[in-house]
């Protein structure tokens, strides 16, 4: 497993990241168990969690993803797993916590009880990089900038990161870092797959340019990479199944992934996949990967069975015509996911 610098940060991170959110809820603890060790064993060292996970957000399970990931990560040398979590934003906008009673912000009184309550989860003092879940943009950035460098001052975090963020949000919150002298971002968690190249536009530029590393979650589009919506599918048990017909934001957020033009885009993209004699899964983890603002990749798996098509992705490197035909595919179908 290939590793790279996080942002401009002492951290390495594997270039392949699992993400959990799924365990606790889709995914039963043994499972979630064997699943970390066998990312471990194959020489994965970064993992992502939430204290908003499982997803969907729900306040009777809420913190029982990073519970699970602490139980496992004691069966590990400390210093060999690089652990990422999450606070969540404000709970007044496009989603709410299913922490503190909905009442959540990225003000200090917010920041300390979620880490706190992590910690503990997480059965551990420290997280490697401790991220803002979503931004709240009508408050000012220095609040929470200094909540954040307060806990690494403290040694409950080595490094800061964000998420879901914007170009001027990321810009805001490197400018507030910079002028008070305190801890930076060195990551950015955003969407960003073979359906979903918005990252692109605008924020790649700042990654490369102020050394933020993006470290993409949902590179598979949320499953819909995989084929398993093809032809009209919606299979049982599988997350969009479940949102297509949930109130709030899920039942959006089914039609943003799985439509018209995301299906139509993942049909070029499984025959691309299937000329390179690999799994679309296999295709879309590396295309993810070979970006030089990428440090690593976030995949999510429901079962183990899914983990060998991610592992070999480790050991591709896609070459110059097939990165120039994906270029060719994405502007046939610009923005399928809006």
């Amino acid at each position: 497993m290939k590793t790279r610098r996080l942002g401009r940060s002492p951290l390495f991170v594997s270039d392949i990241c699992m993400g959990t959110m799924t365990f606790g809820n889709q995914v039963e603890e043994a499972d979630a168990i064997r699943i970390l060790d066998k990312c471990f064993d194959k020489g994965i060292t970064f993992y992502d969690t939430a204290e908003n996970y499982p997803v969907p957000p729900d306040a009777k399970y809420a913190g029982r993803t990073e519970e699970i990931v602490g139980k496992w990560m004691k069966t590990k040398p400390r210093d060999a797993v690089l652990m990422a979590t999450k606070v969540s934003g404000p709970s007044h906008g496009w989603i709410k916590s299913a922490q503190r009673h909905a009442m959540t912000a990225t003000d200090r009184h917010n920041i300390v009880r979620a880490i706190e309550a992590s910690l503990k989860r997480l059965q551990t003092d420290y997280v490697d990089l401790y991220q803002t879940h979503w931004p709240d943009h009508g408050v000012a950035y220095d609040e929470h900038m200094l909540a954040l460098d307060e806990l690494v001052k403290a040694g409950k975090v080595r490094v800061i990161g964000c998420s879901n963020e914007t170009s001027w949000g990321l810009m805001k919150s490197l400018a507030t870092s910079e002028r008070l002298g305190i801890a930076r971002h060195n990551s950015i968690q955003n969407n960003f797959s073979l359906n979903n190249r918005r990252f692109e536009d605008e924020l790649a530029q700042v990654s490369r340019q102020e050394g933020v590393s993006l470290i993409p979650y949902s590179p598979l589009g949320g499953g819909v990479l995989t084929g398993k919506y093809q032809g009209g599918a919606w299979p049982a048990g599988a997350r969009f199944t479940k949102y297509k017909d949930m109130p709030d934001r899920q039942a959006p957020m089914a039609r943003r992934f799985v439509n018209d033009r995301t299906l139509a885009s993942t049909e070029r993209w499984m025959g691309l996949a299937q000329e390179l004699g690999m799994s679309v899964a296999t295709f879309a983890t590396a295309w993810s990967k070979q970006h030089d603002f990428v440090a690593s990749t976030i995949v999510g798996v429901t079962h183990e069975d899914h983990l060998p098509d991610i592992f070999a992705a480790a050991d591709v490197t896609l070459s110059p015509e097939v990165m120039k035909k994906v270029d060719e595919i994405s502007k046939e179908i610009r923005y399928p996911m809006g």
